[in-house]
């Protein structure tokens, strides 16, 4: 065997050992992470009737915000906006912190600073197992989004290899990740919120505590297994955070100002290229976001859903984009992941049309198969795309920039599409943002264009 044919496969070796371990590390991760789904609507009354200060206070936003669009009186509705409201708080949190965290990596690590912001997510479950009131349980949520740089840690790990193939395959087990422990997750939480007050305790503990023993067992795995894909020649190439301008100002990041002021920079066509990835990347996420948020509305509203029957609908969801990302989305070739962005982004159209004018179940179970085919596509082919771009000096701010503009669609995206829900009516929310997806598909034939060039 040649030296180069053994250095291919040595590399393709390495490339599978650290997918493996991204998986699961990201799976732990997810697991802790959603185990408080569930238990969200049930936290918020517990405070509501303890009468607490904090809590009564951010209560009127949310009444002020349900008058303005007209949103009924009604109590599963006020828990989705509340629910919404604090998962705004933990989005855009992550926007300002990914952009950091990733920059950091790029000079200290992937390994420190992912072990770093779990010993942070530990801290931040341990505050949530003690909390007593609705400002420690902010505290909580506060100290994730802050912390909950795993996952733009682990796709810059995955940007580090050097084979497009296995980048392409490692975004996939990532979206994989995902999308089993958003299934598994909440079902656990569920689970183990019943056994926790079945014990006497209250209902939140053991959940809480489960989480803590992820996150403990997620750093082990980290510490034991996980080796640095960042060599030090390329740390040395880095130079640090540079500007924290570029790196915390929302125009900025648009235009990845943090990678074009590097002195390894891309080039003028590249960072174009990126900038416009970014673009499709927000639109895509700003869109989705919103209509993901509002299904819980349409479910209850026209279908009477109850929890547990919105709880069998994700599971659903969460089955069939594991399938496509374990089965497909892995396989889809280099070089053709616009196309299979493209495809995706399509199939979302008719997915929202369907639901949105769905008149019985198995009409939006129909929609739902499309949007989950669609959901599961996406978001991995897109990280691979950007994670071509930058030199391997970058790859951490290039991810973490992708992440925090990600996190912005998701803080701003529910709020305008829960506005147009209830002032137009479910039809025209989900119609008018369906033939909005447009605009990705436009600005995704310019990315093509290109890359072609």
């Amino acid at each position: 065997m040649s030296a180069v044919n053994k250095s291919k496969e040595d590399e393709g070796t390495f490339s599978t050992k650290v997918i493996k371990i991204v998986f699961i590390i990201l799976l732990l991760d997810l697991l802790g992470f959603t185990l408080i789904l569930p238990l969200l609507p049930s936290i918020l009354d517990h405070y509501a009737e303890s009468g607490d200060g904090v809590y009564q206070s951010l209560q009127s936003v949310v009444d002020w915000f349900r008058e303005a669009v007209g949103i009924p009186l009604e109590k599963k509705y006020n828990s989705v906006l509340f629910g919404g409201l604090i998962g705004s708080l933990f989005s855009l949190l992550q926007f300002l912190a990914s952009p950091v965290t990733g920059a950091l990596s790029d000079s200290y690590g992937r390994r420190p600073l992912l072990m770093l912001t779990t010993l942070g997510l530990m801290s931040s479950y341990a505050v949530w197992a003690v909390s007593r009131s609705f400002s420690m349980f902010l505290l909580f949520r506060v100290i994730g989004g802050i912390c909950k740089g795993n996952v733009s840690l682990c796709t810059a790990i995955i940007a580090d290899l050097p084979c497009p193939k296995a980048r392409n395959r490692g975004m996939a087990m990532i979206g994989v990740a995902f999308s089993l422990g958003f299934t598994v997750g909440p079902l656990m939480g569920a689970y183990f919120a019943i056994s926790s007050k079945a014990t006497g305790n209250v209902f939140y503990l053991t959940p809480a505590l489960l989480a803590l023993a992820f996150s403990t067992a997620d750093l082990l795995f980290i510490w034991l297994m996980l080796p640095e894909t960042l060599t030090k020649d390329v740390k040395a190439l880095s130079s640090g955070c540079g500007d924290c301008r570029d790196l915390l100002h929302p125009l900025s990041l648009f235009y990845f100002a943090a990678v074009s002021k590097k002195k390894d920079q891309l080039s003028r066509n590249g960072m174009q290229s990126l900038r416009v990835l970014g673009l499709v990347y927000f639109c895509y996420l700003f869109l989705f976001s919103g209509l993901e948020f509002t299904l819980s509305f349409l479910t209850h509203q026209r279908f009477q859903f109850t929890s547990m029957e919105q709880g069998k609908m994700f599971f659903f969801i969460g089955v069939i984009m594991a399938l496509i990302q374990g089965g497909y989305a892995r396989r889809i070739k280099p070089g053709q992941q616009i196309k299979a962005v493209r495809m995706a982004i399509i199939a979302l159209i008719p997915a929202f049309v369907i639901i949105g004018l769905s008149w019985n179940v198995t009409m939006l179970y129909i929609g739902l198969a499309l949007y989950s085919f669609a959901a599961a596509i996406v978001v991995p082919c897109l990280s691979t795309l950007v994670s071509d771009h930058g030199s391997a000096s970058q790859k951490g701010t290039v991810m973490g920039i992708l992440r925090s503009l990600g996190a912005l669609a998701r803080a701003l995206g529910p709020v305008l599409s829960s506005s147009v829900y209830w002032i137009a009516g479910a039809q025209t929310c989900f119609l008018i943002t369906s033939a909005s997806f447009v605009l990705p598909l436009a600005l995704l034939g310019i990315a093509r264009r290109l890359k072609e060039e």
